[in-house]
């Protein structure tokens, strides 16, 4: 419902779409489609063995209602997250330039040059994990490094949209696992960010090509946690996708009683 009155087009922003918005809270009656499974999301190293058996439990289900239901290859898996991570970085340094405690946003108070108050407001106005962003997004972007990094990252994620857009030519869904773990323990430390953002490794693939994806929770890890299963589908289809996740909410919910 959220969705479907903030979709569309708005006079204020110039990247919004103007197609005709569909109705997400009318689902189409159930039909049959071809769904795509990432061969190379269930055999990478690391995946949880629970939350690939459940997985592959749902794939089976699906075939067995009539779905037409294919593993595919998809090579560019471990070019996601650093892919994801040079380009929002950048994203990072350049948006967030404009908080500087004099043209937006938070000011320290009480500095007593114009450099402190810069130093300050950054300083206290910025957690700990959006100042390591905005540090590497600064240089990705720097003289000498541009071209390595952010250039480079531009052009790995036109060959990963490429890939996508090929398989969604033929299939309607892209299926992978959401997380390769259930969620972390509430005060847990992790010491390595890049250990951190090795979880994003599958939803990342939707950020960096700009497709519709959706997480589904269907699942309750032997530990307690839930874990859910990820759609991913052609651009401006969320109807479809939405109408389809409602279907294996619904089953799921049925299996479960």
């Amino acid at each position: 419902m959220v969705l479907e009155v903030i979709a569309g087009i708005d006079k204020n922003d110039s990247t919004s779409s103007s197609r005709k918005v569909d109705n997400y809270t009318c689902f189409k009656i159930k039909e049959k489609r071809k769904i795509a499974v990432l061969s190379d999301c269930l055999e990478r190293d690391g995946l949880d063995n629970e939350i690939k058996k459940s997985i592959e439990q749902t794939i089976e289900k699906l075939k067995q209602e009539g779905h037409d239901v294919e593993y595919v290859s998809f090579p560019y898996l471990d070019f996601l997250v650093p892919t994801y991570y040079v380009l929002t970085t950048a994203e990072a340094s350049s948006n967030l330039a404009r908080f500087d405690g004099v043209h937006y946003g938070y000011r320290t108070e009480h500095p007593k040059n114009l450099e402190e108050t810069y130093v300050n407001t950054r300083t206290e106005g910025f957690g700990e994990e959006v100042k390591r962003r905005i540090m590497l997004g600064t240089f990705v972007l720097s003289a000498g490094y541009k071209d390595a990094y952010y250039k480079k990252s531009q052009q790995v994620r036109r060959v990963v949209q490429d890939k996508t857009n090929d398989i969604l030519k033929e299939f309607d869904f892209i299926l992978s696992p959401t997380t390769p773990h259930t969620a972390f323990n509430v005060g847990q430390k992790q010491t390595d960010p890049t250990v951190m953002y090795l979880e994003d490794i599958f939803t990342v693939h939707a950020n960096i090509t700009g497709n519709p994806a959706i997480s589904l929770p269907l699942y309750k890890h032997s530990n307690g946690m839930p874990y859910g299963l990820q759609l991913l589908s052609k651009k401006f289809s969320e109807a479809k996708l939405l109408s389809f996740s409602s279907e294996l909410m619904k089953e799921h919910t049925l299996d479960d009683r």
